[in-house]
Protein backbone atom coordinates (compact mmCIF):
# COMPACT_ATOMS: atom_id res chain seq x y z
CA UNK A 1 0.00 0.00 0.00
CA UNK A 2 0.96 3.42 -0.62
CA UNK A 3 1.28 6.26 2.23
CA UNK A 4 -2.34 7.28 1.42
CA UNK A 5 -3.28 4.08 1.20
CA UNK A 6 -1.91 3.07 4.71
CA UNK A 7 -3.58 5.94 6.44
CA UNK A 8 -7.16 5.18 5.14
CA UNK A 9 -7.35 1.99 5.99
CA UNK A 10 -5.93 3.12 9.56
CA UNK A 11 -9.07 4.77 10.08
CA UNK A 12 -10.75 1.43 10.30
CA UNK A 13 -9.55 0.75 13.27
CA UNK A 14 -9.48 3.20 16.57
CA UNK A 15 -6.79 2.47 18.21
CA UNK A 16 -4.14 1.61 15.05
CA UNK A 17 -1.77 3.68 13.03
CA UNK A 18 0.41 1.97 9.83
CA UNK A 19 3.36 3.00 8.16
CA UNK A 20 5.22 1.63 5.63
CA UNK A 21 7.59 0.39 7.96
CA UNK A 22 5.10 -1.19 10.38
CA UNK A 23 5.20 -4.78 9.24
CA UNK A 24 8.99 -5.05 9.00
CA UNK A 25 9.10 -3.18 12.49
CA UNK A 26 6.52 -5.71 14.19
CA UNK A 27 8.62 -8.91 12.44
CA UNK A 28 11.32 -7.39 14.04
CA UNK A 29 9.41 -7.00 18.02
CA UNK A 30 7.99 -10.79 17.39
CA UNK A 31 11.35 -11.93 16.12
CA UNK A 32 12.95 -10.86 19.06
CA UNK A 33 10.83 -12.69 21.34
CA UNK A 34 11.52 -15.44 19.54
CA UNK A 35 14.79 -15.33 20.13
CA UNK A 36 14.62 -14.42 23.69
CA UNK A 37 12.49 -17.51 24.22
CA UNK A 38 14.77 -19.48 21.94
CA UNK A 39 17.77 -18.48 24.36
CA UNK A 40 16.00 -19.71 27.45
CA UNK A 41 14.62 -22.79 27.05
CA UNK A 42 18.08 -23.86 25.01
CA UNK A 43 19.58 -22.64 28.67
CA UNK A 44 22.13 -20.29 26.79
CA UNK A 45 20.62 -17.80 29.31
CA UNK A 46 18.67 -18.29 32.73
CA UNK A 47 15.93 -15.61 31.74
CA UNK A 48 15.63 -12.15 30.10
CA UNK A 49 13.65 -9.10 28.55
CA UNK A 50 12.69 -8.23 24.99
CA UNK A 51 12.52 -4.47 24.69
CA UNK A 52 10.49 -4.44 21.22
CA UNK A 53 8.13 -1.90 19.93
CA UNK A 54 4.82 -2.22 18.52
CA UNK A 55 3.52 -4.02 21.66
CA UNK A 56 1.60 -7.13 21.11
CA UNK A 57 -1.16 -8.25 23.83
CA UNK A 58 -4.08 -7.20 22.27
CA UNK A 59 -3.76 -7.85 18.94
CA UNK A 60 -5.99 -11.50 18.48
CA UNK A 61 -5.81 -13.90 15.71
CA UNK A 62 -6.71 -11.86 12.88
CA UNK A 63 -7.17 -8.38 14.18
CA UNK A 64 -4.86 -6.03 15.26
CA UNK A 65 -6.05 -3.69 18.25
CA UNK A 66 -4.88 -1.13 20.56
CA UNK A 67 -1.47 -0.50 18.95
CA UNK A 68 -0.49 -3.91 19.09
CA UNK A 69 0.05 -5.47 14.90
CA UNK A 70 1.42 -9.23 16.22
CA UNK A 71 1.00 -10.86 19.64
CA UNK A 72 4.25 -10.71 20.86
CA UNK A 73 3.86 -13.16 23.59
CA UNK A 74 0.61 -15.15 22.27
CA UNK A 75 3.47 -16.88 19.07
CA UNK A 76 6.51 -17.00 21.85
CA UNK A 77 3.82 -18.89 23.63
CA UNK A 78 2.74 -21.20 21.08
CA UNK A 79 6.57 -21.56 19.42
CA UNK A 80 6.90 -22.73 23.08
CA UNK A 81 4.82 -25.41 22.64
CA UNK A 82 5.14 -26.92 18.83
CA UNK A 83 8.94 -26.48 19.13
CA UNK A 84 9.99 -27.81 23.06
CA UNK A 85 6.48 -29.66 23.48
CA UNK A 86 6.14 -27.76 26.15
CA UNK A 87 2.68 -28.20 27.96
CA UNK A 88 2.64 -26.23 30.96
CA UNK A 89 3.30 -22.16 29.70
CA UNK A 90 2.19 -19.38 32.48
CA UNK A 91 1.48 -15.96 30.98
CA UNK A 92 1.41 -12.99 33.57
CA UNK A 93 0.28 -9.69 32.09
CA UNK A 94 1.15 -6.76 34.58
CA UNK A 95 0.12 -4.21 31.73
CA UNK A 96 -2.42 -1.86 33.00
CA UNK A 97 -4.73 -2.80 29.65
CA UNK A 98 -6.45 -6.04 29.66
CA UNK A 99 -4.70 -8.06 27.09
CA UNK A 100 -7.84 -9.63 25.72
CA UNK A 101 -5.81 -10.91 22.15
CA UNK A 102 -3.95 -13.33 24.43
CA UNK A 103 -6.91 -14.35 26.41
CA UNK A 104 -9.28 -15.17 23.35
CA UNK A 105 -6.24 -17.11 21.55
CA UNK A 106 -5.71 -19.22 24.58
CA UNK A 107 -9.00 -18.93 26.11
CA UNK A 108 -10.27 -22.82 25.47
CA UNK A 109 -5.97 -24.33 25.83
CA UNK A 110 -5.44 -25.85 29.19
CA UNK A 111 -1.32 -25.89 28.10
CA UNK A 112 -1.37 -21.87 28.80
CA UNK A 113 -2.47 -19.99 32.33
CA UNK A 114 -3.43 -16.62 31.12
CA UNK A 115 -3.04 -13.84 34.36
CA UNK A 116 -3.81 -10.81 33.78
CA UNK A 117 -5.10 -7.82 36.77
CA UNK A 118 -6.22 -4.66 34.58
CA UNK A 119 -8.29 -1.50 35.22
CA UNK A 120 -11.54 -2.30 34.53
CA UNK A 121 -13.89 0.19 36.61
CA UNK A 122 -17.13 -2.13 36.21
CA UNK A 123 -16.37 -2.03 32.44
CA UNK A 124 -15.97 1.83 31.99
CA UNK A 125 -12.26 1.75 30.85
CA UNK A 126 -11.14 0.14 27.53
CA UNK A 127 -11.44 -2.36 26.40
CA UNK A 128 -14.52 -1.92 27.91
CA UNK A 129 -15.70 -5.75 27.84
CA UNK A 130 -17.43 -8.56 29.71
CA UNK A 131 -14.86 -10.86 28.75
CA UNK A 132 -12.46 -8.61 31.18
CA UNK A 133 -13.91 -9.45 34.39
CA UNK A 134 -13.48 -11.72 37.39
CA UNK A 135 -16.19 -14.61 35.84
CA UNK A 136 -14.19 -14.97 32.51
CA UNK A 137 -12.43 -18.24 33.20
CA UNK A 138 -11.72 -19.77 29.83
CA UNK A 139 -13.85 -21.53 28.05
CA UNK A 140 -14.25 -25.74 27.47
CA UNK A 141 -10.99 -27.73 27.95
CA UNK A 142 -9.58 -24.31 29.05
CA UNK A 143 -12.10 -23.42 31.79
CA UNK A 144 -10.39 -22.12 34.73
CA UNK A 145 -7.06 -21.27 32.88
CA UNK A 146 -7.86 -18.01 32.63
CA UNK A 147 -7.53 -15.76 35.43
CA UNK A 148 -8.58 -11.95 35.60
CA UNK A 149 -8.09 -9.43 37.85
CA UNK A 150 -10.24 -6.66 37.50
CA UNK A 151 -8.87 -3.01 39.37
CA UNK A 152 -12.31 -1.39 39.81
CA UNK A 153 -10.95 2.35 41.04
CA UNK A 154 -7.24 3.68 40.22
CA UNK A 155 -4.66 4.64 42.81
CA UNK A 156 -3.85 1.12 43.33
CA UNK A 157 -0.57 0.69 45.25
CA UNK A 158 2.77 -1.30 46.13
CA UNK A 159 0.63 -3.40 48.74
CA UNK A 160 -2.60 -4.08 46.55
CA UNK A 161 -0.22 -5.45 43.66
CA UNK A 162 1.84 -8.11 46.17
CA UNK A 163 -1.57 -8.98 47.67
CA UNK A 164 -3.01 -9.78 44.63
CA UNK A 165 0.57 -12.25 43.33
CA UNK A 166 0.04 -13.64 47.17
CA UNK A 167 -3.40 -14.33 47.60
CA UNK A 168 -4.13 -15.28 43.60
CA UNK A 169 -1.46 -15.91 40.74
CA UNK A 170 1.35 -17.66 43.33
CA UNK A 171 -0.99 -20.26 44.49
CA UNK A 172 -2.76 -21.05 41.06
CA UNK A 173 0.73 -20.62 39.23
CA UNK A 174 2.46 -23.10 41.52
CA UNK A 175 -0.20 -25.86 41.59
CA UNK A 176 -0.38 -25.35 38.04
CA UNK A 177 3.90 -25.67 38.14
CA UNK A 178 5.17 -24.15 34.60
CA UNK A 179 7.65 -25.02 32.61
CA UNK A 180 8.26 -21.22 31.19
CA UNK A 181 6.86 -17.84 31.93
CA UNK A 182 6.33 -15.33 29.62
CA UNK A 183 5.69 -11.56 30.92
CA UNK A 184 3.22 -9.27 29.24
CA UNK A 185 5.51 -6.66 30.97
CA UNK A 186 3.07 -3.24 30.39
CA UNK A 187 4.77 -0.38 32.83
CA UNK A 188 1.91 1.81 32.53
CA UNK A 189 0.49 0.03 35.61
CA UNK A 190 3.36 2.31 37.69
CA UNK A 191 2.98 5.33 39.21
CA UNK A 192 2.76 8.44 37.42
CA UNK A 193 1.05 6.85 34.38
CA UNK A 194 -1.27 8.72 32.80
CA UNK A 195 -3.01 5.68 31.24
CA UNK A 196 -3.01 3.75 34.43
CA UNK A 197 -3.28 6.48 37.38
CA UNK A 198 -2.18 3.93 39.41
CA UNK A 199 0.71 4.71 42.25
CA UNK A 200 2.93 1.61 42.41
CA UNK A 201 6.54 2.30 42.68
CA UNK A 202 9.42 1.32 39.90
CA UNK A 203 10.82 -1.36 42.81
CA UNK A 204 7.50 -3.28 43.31
CA UNK A 205 8.31 -4.39 39.40
CA UNK A 206 11.79 -5.71 41.16
CA UNK A 207 9.30 -7.87 43.98
CA UNK A 208 6.89 -9.05 41.18
CA UNK A 209 9.85 -10.25 39.27
CA UNK A 210 11.73 -12.15 41.90
CA UNK A 211 8.79 -13.82 42.86
CA UNK A 212 8.14 -15.06 39.32
CA UNK A 213 11.83 -16.66 39.22
CA UNK A 214 11.26 -19.64 40.89
CA UNK A 215 8.87 -20.86 38.53
CA UNK A 216 9.82 -23.32 35.77
CA UNK A 217 13.48 -23.38 37.01
CA UNK A 218 13.89 -19.75 36.62
CA UNK A 219 12.88 -20.04 33.06
CA UNK A 220 11.39 -16.31 32.27
CA UNK A 221 11.12 -14.09 29.65
CA UNK A 222 9.88 -10.52 30.10
CA UNK A 223 8.15 -9.25 26.84
CA UNK A 224 7.88 -5.20 26.77
CA UNK A 225 4.00 -3.89 26.13
CA UNK A 226 4.12 0.03 26.87
CA UNK A 227 4.13 2.51 29.11
CA UNK A 228 3.24 6.45 29.09
CA UNK A 229 5.77 8.23 31.35
CA UNK A 230 8.65 8.15 30.36
CA UNK A 231 10.64 8.91 33.63
CA UNK A 232 8.92 6.38 35.24
CA UNK A 233 9.03 3.88 32.97
CA UNK A 234 13.12 3.84 32.94
CA UNK A 235 13.17 3.42 36.81
CA UNK A 236 11.01 0.17 36.31
CA UNK A 237 12.24 -1.36 33.42
CA UNK A 238 15.85 -0.74 34.85
CA UNK A 239 14.31 -2.82 38.27
CA UNK A 240 13.12 -5.89 36.39
CA UNK A 241 16.29 -6.12 34.47
CA UNK A 242 18.49 -5.56 37.66
CA UNK A 243 16.39 -8.30 39.55
CA UNK A 244 17.03 -10.97 36.33
CA UNK A 245 20.43 -10.43 36.68
CA UNK A 246 20.34 -10.81 40.20
CA UNK A 247 21.33 -7.55 42.25
CA UNK A 248 19.60 -6.91 45.14
CA UNK A 249 15.90 -5.55 45.46
CA UNK A 250 15.44 -2.20 46.92
CA UNK A 251 13.20 -2.48 50.00
CA UNK A 252 9.64 -1.91 49.43
CA UNK A 253 8.39 1.44 49.96
CA UNK A 254 4.60 2.73 51.25
CA UNK A 255 2.18 1.11 53.89
CA UNK A 256 1.86 -2.74 53.15
CA UNK A 257 -2.15 -2.28 53.25
CA UNK A 258 -4.43 -3.84 50.46
CA UNK A 259 -7.54 -1.52 49.88
CA UNK A 260 -10.79 -2.81 50.35
CA UNK A 261 -11.70 -2.47 46.33
CA UNK A 262 -8.12 -4.58 46.07
CA UNK A 263 -9.42 -7.54 48.46
CA UNK A 264 -12.97 -7.71 47.03
CA UNK A 265 -11.45 -8.34 43.39
CA UNK A 266 -8.90 -10.85 45.25
CA UNK A 267 -11.93 -12.38 46.69
CA UNK A 268 -14.03 -12.85 43.21
CA UNK A 269 -11.11 -14.22 41.61
CA UNK A 270 -10.79 -16.81 44.07
CA UNK A 271 -14.76 -17.63 44.60
CA UNK A 272 -15.26 -18.36 40.83
CA UNK A 273 -11.60 -20.22 40.89
CA UNK A 274 -12.31 -22.70 43.31
CA UNK A 275 -13.95 -25.46 41.31
CA UNK A 276 -10.83 -25.37 39.05
CA UNK A 277 -7.77 -24.98 41.65
CA UNK A 278 -6.92 -27.38 44.61
CA UNK A 279 -5.20 -24.65 46.53
CA UNK A 280 -8.96 -22.47 46.96
CA UNK A 281 -10.56 -25.81 47.46
CA UNK A 282 -11.19 -25.33 50.72
CA UNK A 283 -11.09 -21.44 51.70
CA UNK A 284 -14.82 -19.81 52.65
CA UNK A 285 -15.41 -17.85 49.61
CA UNK A 286 -18.61 -16.18 47.82
CA UNK A 287 -18.57 -12.95 45.62
CA UNK A 288 -18.86 -9.84 46.56
CA UNK A 289 -22.43 -8.38 45.61
CA UNK A 290 -22.24 -4.91 46.14
CA UNK A 291 -18.31 -3.94 45.93
CA UNK A 292 -17.11 -1.08 47.30
CA UNK A 293 -16.63 0.84 44.08
CA UNK A 294 -20.63 1.04 42.40
CA UNK A 295 -21.61 4.18 41.51
CA UNK A 296 -23.97 4.84 44.44
CA UNK A 297 -21.79 3.86 46.94
CA UNK A 298 -18.02 5.52 45.75
CA UNK A 299 -18.70 9.44 47.15
CA UNK A 300 -19.89 7.71 50.54
CA UNK A 301 -16.97 5.32 51.02
CA UNK A 302 -14.36 7.49 49.54
CA UNK A 303 -12.06 8.06 52.30
CA UNK A 304 -13.97 5.50 54.87
CA UNK A 305 -14.11 1.99 55.30
CA UNK A 306 -17.57 0.91 56.87
CA UNK A 307 -17.04 -3.07 56.36
CA UNK A 308 -14.17 -3.63 59.09
CA UNK A 309 -11.56 -4.33 56.44
CA UNK A 310 -8.48 -2.59 56.98
CA UNK A 311 -7.31 -0.79 53.19
CA UNK A 312 -5.43 1.94 52.14
CA UNK A 313 -7.93 4.06 49.82
CA UNK A 314 -5.75 6.06 48.24
CA UNK A 315 -7.75 7.06 45.11
CA UNK A 316 -5.19 10.35 44.25
CA UNK A 317 -2.45 9.04 41.96
CA UNK A 318 0.00 12.22 42.39
CA UNK A 319 0.00 11.17 46.44
CA UNK A 320 3.12 9.41 46.43
CA UNK A 321 3.63 6.03 48.71
CA UNK A 322 6.53 7.81 50.02
CA UNK A 323 7.06 11.60 49.23
CA UNK A 324 10.26 11.49 50.03
CA UNK A 325 11.54 9.20 47.28
CA UNK A 326 9.97 11.15 44.32
CA UNK A 327 10.38 8.41 41.66
CA UNK A 328 10.07 11.36 38.57
CA UNK A 329 13.60 12.62 39.93
CA UNK A 330 16.60 11.97 37.98
CA UNK A 331 18.23 10.81 40.97
CA UNK A 332 15.56 8.67 42.23
CA UNK A 333 17.14 5.02 40.90
CA UNK A 334 20.48 5.60 42.40
CA UNK A 335 18.93 6.63 46.04
CA UNK A 336 17.11 3.71 46.38
CA UNK A 337 19.07 0.76 44.70
CA UNK A 338 21.26 -0.91 47.19
CA UNK A 339 24.58 -1.36 48.14
CA UNK A 340 26.27 -4.26 46.32
CA UNK A 341 28.42 -5.84 48.03
CA UNK A 342 31.94 -7.31 46.96
CA UNK A 343 30.67 -10.46 47.88
CA UNK A 344 27.61 -12.21 47.20
CA UNK A 345 27.66 -15.88 49.53
CA UNK A 346 30.00 -16.35 52.98
CA UNK A 347 30.06 -19.33 54.44
CA UNK A 348 31.28 -21.03 57.90
CA UNK A 349 31.73 -24.86 56.71
CA UNK A 350 34.66 -27.07 57.83
CA UNK A 351 36.07 -30.03 55.48
CA UNK A 352 34.47 -30.63 52.09
CA UNK A 353 31.17 -31.05 52.67
CA UNK A 354 29.90 -28.20 50.24
CA UNK A 355 30.64 -28.66 46.75
CA UNK A 356 29.91 -24.71 45.85
CA UNK A 357 33.02 -23.68 48.57
CA UNK A 358 35.18 -22.19 45.87
CA UNK A 359 32.10 -20.05 44.76
CA UNK A 360 31.72 -18.42 48.86
CA UNK A 361 33.91 -16.53 50.68
CA UNK A 362 34.63 -18.61 53.70
CA UNK A 363 34.79 -16.37 57.03
CA UNK A 364 38.19 -16.20 59.38
CA UNK A 365 38.82 -18.52 62.47
CA UNK A 366 37.28 -16.59 65.22
CA UNK A 367 36.40 -17.88 69.15
CA UNK A 368 34.23 -16.25 71.34
CA UNK A 369 33.97 -16.61 74.75
CA UNK A 370 31.13 -16.26 77.73
CA UNK A 371 31.99 -12.82 78.60
CA UNK A 372 32.01 -11.75 74.17
CA UNK A 373 28.59 -13.59 74.15
CA UNK A 374 27.23 -12.11 77.67
CA UNK A 375 27.21 -8.64 76.32
CA UNK A 376 24.28 -9.73 74.07
CA UNK A 377 22.41 -12.82 75.57
CA UNK A 378 21.91 -14.67 78.94
CA UNK A 379 24.55 -17.37 78.96
CA UNK A 380 22.09 -19.18 81.41
CA UNK A 381 19.66 -19.96 78.39
CA UNK A 382 23.12 -21.50 76.70
CA UNK A 383 24.20 -23.97 78.74
CA UNK A 384 25.46 -26.16 75.42
CA UNK A 385 28.29 -24.09 74.59
CA UNK A 386 30.76 -25.41 76.23
CA UNK A 387 32.61 -27.04 73.52
CA UNK A 388 35.52 -24.96 72.04
CA UNK A 389 34.62 -26.18 68.85
CA UNK A 390 31.25 -24.99 68.83
CA UNK A 391 32.05 -21.23 70.78
CA UNK A 392 35.07 -21.18 66.97
CA UNK A 393 32.07 -22.46 64.56
CA UNK A 394 29.56 -19.65 67.00
CA UNK A 395 32.25 -16.96 66.43
CA UNK A 396 32.52 -17.09 63.04
CA UNK A 397 28.61 -17.22 61.94
CA UNK A 398 28.55 -14.01 64.31
CA UNK A 399 31.49 -12.49 61.82
CA UNK A 400 29.56 -12.93 59.00
CA UNK A 401 26.52 -12.11 60.62
CA UNK A 402 28.31 -8.65 61.27
CA UNK A 403 29.42 -8.49 57.61
CA UNK A 404 26.18 -8.96 56.68
CA UNK A 405 24.69 -5.79 58.77
CA UNK A 406 27.20 -3.94 57.27
CA UNK A 407 26.33 -4.67 53.78
CA UNK A 408 29.98 -6.06 53.18
CA UNK A 409 28.19 -9.73 52.37
CA UNK A 410 25.26 -9.81 50.78
CA UNK A 411 24.08 -13.54 52.11
CA UNK A 412 25.20 -16.46 53.90
CA UNK A 413 25.20 -19.70 55.46
CA UNK A 414 26.76 -21.63 58.38
CA UNK A 415 26.85 -25.19 59.41
CA UNK A 416 26.79 -25.50 62.94
CA UNK A 417 26.44 -28.26 66.11
CA UNK A 418 23.18 -29.62 66.94
CA UNK A 419 20.92 -27.97 69.74
CA UNK A 420 23.06 -24.74 70.05
CA UNK A 421 20.63 -22.37 69.74
CA UNK A 422 23.11 -20.88 67.42
CA UNK A 423 20.40 -19.54 64.88
CA UNK A 424 18.71 -17.94 68.23
CA UNK A 425 22.46 -16.69 69.05
CA UNK A 426 22.11 -14.57 65.52
CA UNK A 427 19.06 -12.83 66.47
CA UNK A 428 20.61 -11.58 69.52
CA UNK A 429 24.14 -10.74 67.72
CA UNK A 430 22.18 -9.18 64.91
CA UNK A 431 20.48 -6.85 67.41
CA UNK A 432 23.18 -5.93 69.16
CA UNK A 433 25.13 -4.81 65.93
CA UNK A 434 22.29 -2.31 65.05
CA UNK A 435 19.41 -4.11 63.46
CA UNK A 436 15.91 -3.12 64.28
CA UNK A 437 13.84 -5.92 62.70
CA UNK A 438 14.68 -9.26 61.99
CA UNK A 439 13.11 -11.54 60.36
CA UNK A 440 13.50 -15.02 61.74
CA UNK A 441 12.11 -18.53 60.40
CA UNK A 442 13.00 -21.88 61.92
CA UNK A 443 11.47 -24.62 60.35
CA UNK A 444 11.21 -27.97 62.77
CA UNK A 445 11.59 -28.58 66.56
CA UNK A 446 14.45 -26.20 68.56
CA UNK A 447 14.36 -24.13 71.51
CA UNK A 448 14.30 -20.47 70.44
CA UNK A 449 14.88 -18.84 74.51
CA UNK A 450 14.64 -15.19 74.50
CA UNK A 451 13.52 -14.98 70.93
CA UNK A 452 9.96 -13.51 71.15
CA UNK A 453 9.73 -9.96 72.80
CA UNK A 454 6.74 -7.12 72.49
CA UNK A 455 8.86 -4.34 71.05
CA UNK A 456 8.44 -6.09 67.19
CA UNK A 457 12.31 -6.28 66.68
CA UNK A 458 12.10 -9.68 65.77
CA UNK A 459 8.80 -11.46 64.29
CA UNK A 460 9.20 -15.45 64.31
CA UNK A 461 7.97 -17.81 61.98
CA UNK A 462 8.32 -21.21 63.16
CA UNK A 463 7.48 -24.97 62.06
CA UNK A 464 6.72 -27.27 64.74
CA UNK A 465 4.50 -30.03 66.28
CA UNK A 466 4.95 -29.04 70.12
CA UNK A 467 6.36 -25.26 70.53
CA UNK A 468 3.68 -22.58 70.96
CA UNK A 469 4.95 -18.82 71.34
CA UNK A 470 3.76 -16.93 74.98
CA UNK A 471 0.07 -15.32 74.40
CA UNK A 472 1.41 -12.21 75.23
CA UNK A 473 3.76 -12.00 72.43
CA UNK A 474 1.23 -14.27 69.92
CA UNK A 475 1.58 -10.80 67.41
CA UNK A 476 5.19 -11.41 66.80
CA UNK A 477 5.51 -14.91 67.74
CA UNK A 478 3.92 -17.81 65.22
CA UNK A 479 4.22 -21.27 65.36
CA UNK A 480 2.73 -23.76 62.50
CA UNK A 481 1.48 -26.68 63.86
CA UNK A 482 3.39 -29.67 61.56
CA UNK A 483 2.46 -33.28 62.79
CA UNK A 484 5.47 -34.44 59.74
CA UNK A 485 8.35 -33.16 58.50
CA UNK A 486 8.24 -30.83 56.52
CA UNK A 487 7.74 -31.44 53.26
CA UNK A 488 6.76 -29.55 49.73
CA UNK A 489 2.73 -29.58 49.83
CA UNK A 490 -0.36 -28.15 48.94
CA UNK A 491 -0.49 -26.99 53.17
CA UNK A 492 3.03 -25.63 52.97
CA UNK A 493 2.50 -23.29 50.22
CA UNK A 494 -1.23 -22.70 51.84
CA UNK A 495 1.56 -20.53 54.15
CA UNK A 496 3.89 -19.62 52.67
CA UNK A 497 1.69 -17.51 50.15
CA UNK A 498 -1.49 -17.00 52.18
CA UNK A 499 0.31 -16.53 55.58
CA UNK A 500 4.25 -16.24 55.81
CA UNK A 501 4.55 -14.05 52.82
CA UNK A 502 1.92 -11.20 53.47
CA UNK A 503 3.59 -11.43 56.97
CA UNK A 504 7.11 -10.79 56.27
CA UNK A 505 6.44 -7.80 53.54
CA UNK A 506 4.10 -6.06 56.05
CA UNK A 507 6.97 -6.59 58.96
CA UNK A 508 9.65 -5.42 56.16
CA UNK A 509 12.43 -6.85 57.91
CA UNK A 510 16.01 -5.16 57.68
CA UNK A 511 17.75 -9.07 58.34
CA UNK A 512 16.17 -12.38 57.40
CA UNK A 513 17.80 -15.35 59.33
CA UNK A 514 16.76 -18.97 58.51
CA UNK A 515 17.34 -22.05 60.92
CA UNK A 516 16.68 -25.18 58.65
CA UNK A 517 16.23 -27.50 60.89
CA UNK A 518 15.66 -31.77 60.81
CA UNK A 519 12.41 -31.59 59.22
CA UNK A 520 12.94 -29.56 55.99
CA UNK A 521 13.16 -31.01 53.16
CA UNK A 522 15.41 -29.16 50.13
CA UNK A 523 12.35 -27.44 47.95
CA UNK A 524 10.48 -26.07 51.33
CA UNK A 525 14.32 -24.51 51.99
CA UNK A 526 15.05 -23.22 48.33
CA UNK A 527 11.49 -21.67 48.41
CA UNK A 528 12.19 -20.25 51.78
CA UNK A 529 15.71 -18.85 50.78
CA UNK A 530 14.87 -17.41 47.42
CA UNK A 531 11.15 -15.71 48.32
CA UNK A 532 12.26 -14.21 51.68
CA UNK A 533 15.91 -12.40 49.77
CA UNK A 534 13.40 -10.56 48.12
CA UNK A 535 13.13 -9.02 51.43
CA UNK A 536 15.95 -6.65 53.28
CA UNK A 537 18.02 -6.06 50.33
CA UNK A 538 18.48 -9.52 50.29
CA UNK A 539 20.96 -9.37 53.58
CA UNK A 540 19.85 -13.55 54.36
CA UNK A 541 21.73 -15.79 57.11
CA UNK A 542 20.96 -19.33 56.45
CA UNK A 543 21.66 -21.83 59.85
CA UNK A 544 22.07 -25.61 58.60
CA UNK A 545 22.26 -28.19 61.42
CA UNK A 546 25.67 -30.58 60.86
CA UNK A 547 23.46 -33.59 60.87
CA UNK A 548 21.69 -31.93 58.16
CA UNK A 549 24.72 -32.08 55.22
CA UNK A 550 22.34 -32.62 52.78
CA UNK A 551 21.02 -29.28 52.41
CA UNK A 552 24.02 -27.37 52.13
CA UNK A 553 24.64 -27.19 48.56
CA UNK A 554 21.29 -26.50 47.68
CA UNK A 555 21.49 -24.00 50.39
CA UNK A 556 24.77 -22.79 49.08
CA UNK A 557 23.41 -22.69 45.42
CA UNK A 558 19.74 -20.67 46.26
CA UNK A 559 21.74 -17.89 48.03
CA UNK A 560 24.19 -17.98 44.63
CA UNK A 561 21.30 -17.09 43.13
CA UNK A 562 20.54 -21.05 41.08
CA UNK A 563 17.14 -22.01 40.77
CA UNK A 564 15.78 -25.71 41.13
CA UNK A 565 12.74 -27.54 39.66
CA UNK A 566 9.74 -27.66 41.60
CA UNK A 567 8.50 -31.19 41.82
CA UNK A 568 4.48 -32.12 41.13
CA UNK A 569 2.53 -31.94 43.83
CA UNK A 570 0.36 -35.39 43.57
CA UNK A 571 -1.74 -35.33 46.56
CA UNK A 572 -4.09 -32.17 47.56
CA UNK A 573 -4.59 -30.49 50.87
CA UNK A 574 -7.04 -32.24 53.12
CA UNK A 575 -9.87 -30.69 54.67
CA UNK A 576 -9.05 -30.69 58.13
CA UNK A 577 -5.31 -29.31 57.64
CA UNK A 578 -6.69 -26.39 56.16
CA UNK A 579 -9.60 -25.24 58.15
CA UNK A 580 -6.70 -25.52 60.95
CA UNK A 581 -4.58 -23.34 58.81
CA UNK A 582 -7.39 -21.28 57.69
CA UNK A 583 -8.52 -20.34 61.49
CA UNK A 584 -5.13 -19.61 62.30
CA UNK A 585 -4.93 -16.32 59.26
CA UNK A 586 -7.81 -14.72 60.13
CA UNK A 587 -7.26 -14.47 63.47
CA UNK A 588 -3.51 -13.32 62.72
CA UNK A 589 -5.69 -11.01 60.20
CA UNK A 590 -6.50 -8.98 63.49
CA UNK A 591 -3.06 -7.52 63.75
CA UNK A 592 -1.51 -8.58 60.61
CA UNK A 593 -3.90 -6.96 57.47
CA UNK A 594 -1.65 -8.25 54.62
CA UNK A 595 -2.95 -11.86 55.33
CA UNK A 596 -6.71 -11.01 54.66
CA UNK A 597 -7.86 -12.07 51.21
CA UNK A 598 -11.66 -11.58 51.58
CA UNK A 599 -14.23 -9.15 53.04
CA UNK A 600 -14.98 -9.46 56.31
Amino acid sequence: MTLEELKQFSKTYGDMYFHQNSYHCALLAAGATLQLVDSVVTGRVQNGMALVRPPGHHSQRSEASGFCVFNNVAIAAEYAKQKCGFQRILIVDWDIHHGQGTQFIFEDDPRVLYFSWHRYEHQEFWPNLKESDYDAVGKEKGAGFNVNLPWNKVGMQNADYLAVFFHVLLPIAFEFNPELVIVSAGFDSGIGDPEGEMCAMPECFAHLTNLLMCLANGKLCVVFEGGYNLKTLRESVCMTVLTLLGDPIPKITGEMVACLSAIESVQNVKSVHQKYWNCFKYQELLPVQEPSTNKQKVEKDRNSDESGTAGNENTNPSDTPLKECDPFSDSYITRILPKVPSVRTGAVISGDECTLQDKTVQTEEKSLTKDDMAAFISISDYRCLEDEQTLISIGRMCCLTQKIVKKQVRNGFAVLPKNTSASSLAVAYSIASGINRVLYVVVGEMDVPNAVTDDGTILLLQFSDSHMPDKANAKYGISFGWKKPIRYNSEFLYVLFEIILPLAYEYCPELVIIDLGSKCDSTVGFLLIHLLQGLAEGRTLVIVQDSEMNLVDMVANTLLGKTTPLPEICIPASWENISDLERQRQELQKDWKMVQYSVC
